[in-house]
């Protein structure tokens, strides 16, 4: 263990306060290491009081995002999981497909407090900062067909909507094909990569990306940015223990989906969440832009698009963008609460 562990397992095992200079000499390290731990301990989220003549002491751990803190708000559904958290990683489904390929098993999940090589669709960074978001990928093995798995993305777009209407009491929406918006801005990002057997036609595993936008970064996002990131909360509004209680609330409502993923109980749920539906929309299909007014999302969850000459086309893949009156629009209206 590192001094900063130490020092944790020091305080979690004291009945009262405890010296600075008692920790130092415990440890056989220098009062200011001492200090420093106590100071990483406070930023990673542990509340730790400091009584003058007194020393120091852990009042709690209930914003901590670790393991145990998660684990106690999983259900049955999600009770598989296996719960790695660390303090940065290049990227949660780098590492974890790194670890699917050494056998890991379903149900592993990797969380970090910060990607510096956060992955988006088509190749896309996704930005990550340290303490600012929930950044998750989960390890699954499939035991049905590679065309059945495309829903794995589907219902994490629904489990996400739905937890972060749960945590923030807003409606949350989906924009085909899988980014979960707030106040019309995007606030997640979700990324499935799979490695596929051939033989079988099925998948030797699949591993599913999350990120979440928590709190707007200290200066607000880049100019690349700002035009359509948002977050759940402002830097100073966000609730104690809210990354805990995202993470537990994504995995259980994912697991229930994935338990009986070919059932796709979750499409009704997709359909209403649709942020597409109604709004007048570019598309890219084959060499052209197209235009066209989105009438829904099918049961395949393709999206359903009527050209300006009244035909209507199926829409599978691609790239999707809202013209922008009607993207002022939705961001102009007032906050829409979620189901009760």
């Amino acid at each position: 263990m590192n001094v900063t562990e130490q020092v944790l397992e020091l305080l979690q095992q004291g009945s009262g306060p405890i010296s600075g200079e008692e920790m130092a000499e415990r440890l056989k390290v220098s009062r200011n290491a001492v200090w420093k731990a106590v100071k990483k301990l406070k930023e990673d989220g542990y509340k730790i009081g400091a009584r003058t003549n007194c020393g120091y002491e852990l009042l709690s751990e209930s914003n901590v995002l670790n393991p145990a803190n998660i684990r106690r708000m999983l259900t049955k559904a999600a009770s598989c999981v296996a719960i790695d958290v660390r303090s940065s990683v290049s990227s949660t489904n780098t590492v974890l497909k790194e670890i699917a390929e050494q056998g890991g098993a379903e149900g592993m999940v990797l969380i970090a407090e910060q990607q510096t090589m956060g992955k988006g669709r088509l190749g896309r960074s996704f930005y990550s900062p340290k303490g600012d978001g929930l950044y998750l990928s989960i390890l699954l093995r499939p035991q049905f067909s590679a065309e059945e798995s495309l829903s794995i993305t589907t219902a994490a777009a629904v489990s996400v909507a739905g937890a972060v209407e749960a945590v923030t009491g807003e409606r949350a929406l989906i924009k085909w094909v899988n980014d979960v918006y707030l106040r019309g801005r995007k606030i997640c990002g979700i990324l499935t990569e799979a490695s596929v057997d051939f033989e079988t036609k099925g998948l030797h595993y699949a591993v599913l990306g999350i990120g979440v936008n928590i709190l707007e970064p200290e200066g607000g996002y880049s100019e690349q940015l700002r035009d359509v990131a948002g977050a759940l909360y402002h830097r100073d509004d966000a609730p104690a223990g809210v990354r805990i209680r995202l993470a537990a609330e994504i995995l259980n409502r994912f697991f229930s989906f994935y338990n009986a993923l070919p059932e796709r109980s979750f499409m009704e749920e997709y359909k209403q969440r649709s942020l597409l539906t109604g709004m007048e929309i570019t598309y890219l299909r084959g060499e052209s832009v197209q235009e066209g007014r989105v009438l829904g999302v099918d049961d395949e969850a393709r999206l359903i698009v009527q050209r300006g000459d009244g035909e209507t086309q199926l829409f599978s893949a691609g790239e999707v963008n809202i013209k922008k009156d009607f993207l002022d629009r939705l961001r102009s209206q007032p906050k829409e609460r979620g189901a009760k």
